[in-house]
């Protein structure tokens, strides 16, 4: 099945120019046109993209990811290099990961805090401060 390039933009989440760029960057060797130059997507373009976004999404370079699918299309001998790239690239995803776990940690831990605080000092209004009267001191 081929797709205009409207489909895969609704498919894909990504702006027009953004698979024109991708396909000038390299990204996408093989679109196919039809024979007024209109883009014709296939399956197989959706699948690059899927990977492309994948990969820029989880901090890939454009560089980086041209270079894998120049790879790519070089067949089986380059499996091995492929897969080193992916396996380099997941330790940067996964120590990415463990960084974000720790500004995570400590966003909940200012939230604890803050709720304790909001729950020491709602505590400390006395109901009759509730109607508008402010008491202040023991009587």
């Amino acid at each position: 099945m081929n797709y205009s390039i409207k489909q895969i933009a609704e498919k894909t989440n990504l702006k027009p120019h953004v698979l024109r760029y991708y396909e000038k960057e390299g990204l996408l060797p093989d679109v196919t046109r039809s024979e007024s130059g209109i883009r014709k997507y296939s399956e197989s373009d959706l699948e690059w993209l899927s990977l492309i976004c994948c990969l820029k999404n989880t901090g890939m370079t454009i560089k980086q990811i041209r270079e894998f699918v120049k790879l790519s299309l070089q067949g089986q001998e380059t499996l091995k290099e492929r897969c080193s790239m992916l396996i380099q690239h997941k330790k940067q995803v996964e120590d990415q990961i463990q960084e974000m776990q720790k500004y995570l940690w400590k966003v909940d831990h200012k939230i604890q805090y803050f709720t304790e605080q909001l729950a020491i000092h709602t505590s400390e209004i006395r109901p009759d401060e509730e109607n508008g009267e402010k008491q202040y001191g023991s009587d």
